[in-house]
């Protein structure tokens, strides 16, 4: 069943939206302009400074957050301002580890093309604020001038502030009042102009909504292919390298114990209780290669208790604090599971952690959202084919994502987030 949503089209020209415009408009034409100069005057610093032992690369990698920083907060003024439903910015990142994989992030944050709407949008409303500024003079002064016979009798003439035009004192009444009205008529259209300038640079078009959507669905069955090939890898390997084995032995002791039950029978009942052993053994291993696939508790009695579960069976002490307060989509609870899981197995493997810390929420938007943080000594890294690949796979399939922080020393740290209605 797809449902469909109709977003409606917020309407720019009300009272409270013009003025507002106007109020801010007023405010960041200042404000933005000093911006932009800091920005500009690292820029160039940065250029200036950029042989000198890496300190111009320093900068200029400043300029790029400082861009974004200031296209995030262009981006929610004009949101908050107008209620076009613009998702907020996001870093950029490449998604691969290492040097090189931070500065394919650095890039790709340079060439985020929502950051450089922020800044166009930034642009226009430095360019219109002047312009608001200057309005408001005039008006300002229009005002004033209305009224400069009854406090300028003697003078012949009054200044128009903002035009550099003197007005006879005869007319001063009538230039007040029409140069009032005229600012204000202007103060007005400036807004509306900022509202429909903003729509066009920062709302997407339906094409590019439409394209992006694609994409993203692309990404997403790409993720979930991934993910089932590293999951079926992952099975054939324990059952090649654990359960297969076992079962092999099983039989070869079950036939030693078939040769010896009327020669020795000392030894092959000895030889069957070896392998009655192993095979308790193996329904175990199946127990948990199934559990890899499939955890009933999740589905009878939700996140909270299955991951309650997982955590009494860590090998590595878990602290967990889950605050989940309706069900999610089975897709969306699987996938924070079996992420949380794979990342305490990995802990007790790899990190030599001695604790892990585990948070889940439920965060506005319907969003489920996980960090699992152990104490450990770091360094876990992206393999193509491996488990957190297989893991940043999953969640990508089901729309979410996936962050791994994990310098060399500790701590590592694994951050999800997947939509609750996938």
């Amino acid at each position: 069943m797809t449902t469909t949503t109709t977003a409606t089209t917020p309407r720019l020209f009300t009272p409270s939206r013009v003025l507002g415009a106007i109020a801010q408009l007023a405010l960041v034409g200042v404000l933005w302009a000093v911006t932009f100069g800091l920005i500009i005057g690292l820029f160039a610093t940065g250029i200036g400074l950029l042989f000198a032992l890496g300190v111009g690369v320093l900068l200029l990698l400043a300029v790029v957050y400082a861009l974004y920083g200031f296209a995030w907060i262009e981006t929610a003024r004009v949101d908050g301002l107008y209620g076009f439903g613009i998702a907020p910015l996001r870093p950029r990142t490449s998604g691969r580890p290492g040097f090189t994989g931070w500065l394919r992030t650095v890039w790709a944050q340079f060439t985020d093309g929502s950051m450089w709407r922020g800044i166009a949008s930034a642009a226009v409303a430095t360019v219109l604020g002047w312009a608001t500024l200057s309005l408001i003079s005039v008006a300002a002064s229009g005002a004033a001038m209305a009224f400069a016979p009854l406090l300028r009798g003697d003078e012949d003439t009054v200044r128009l502030q903002g035009t550099g035009f003197d007005v006879p004192i005869a007319f001063a009444v009538l230039v007040g009042i029409l140069a009032t009205l005229a600012a204000l008529a202007g103060l007005v259209g400036i807004a509306a102009l900022h509202g429909v300038l903003t729509r066009v640079i920062l709302v997407p078009s339906r094409e590019a909504q439409l394209a992006e959507q694609a994409r993203t669905s692309q990404a997403q069955r790409v993720g979930a292919v991934r993910a089932a090939d590293v999951e079926r890898t992952r099975i054939e390997r324990d059952l090649h390298d654990g359960v297969q084995p076992r079962l092999v032995s099983v039989g070869m002791t079950l036939g030693l114990a078939q040769q010896k039950i009327d020669s020795d029978p000392e030894a092959a009942r000895a030889l069957i209780a070896e392998a009655h052993t192993s095979t308790k053994a193996a329904i175990t291993e199946l127990r948990q290669l199934a559990r890899g696939i499939h955890t009933s508790v999740l589905d009878d009695r939700g996140l909270d208790a299955a991951l309650s579960a997982l955590a009494a069976r860590s090998p590595v002490a878990v602290v967990l604090d889950v605050r989940v307060t309706q069900r999610c989509s089975r897709q969306a609870e699987a996938a924070v599971y079996f992420v949380i899981a794979e990342t305490l197995t990995n802990a007790a493997k790899h990190s030599r952690a001695a604790e892990c810390r585990v948070v889940v929420r439920q965060r506005e938007g319907g969003v489920l959202w996980a960090r699992i943080e152990d104490n450990g000594v770091g360094g876990a890294t992206i393999v193509p084919g491996g488990g957190l690949d297989g893991l940043s796979n999953r969640v990508l399939g089901v729309g979410g994502t996936f962050r791994l922080d994990s310098p060399v020393g500790g701590p590592t740290s694994v951050e999800v987030s997947v939509p609750c209605a996938f």
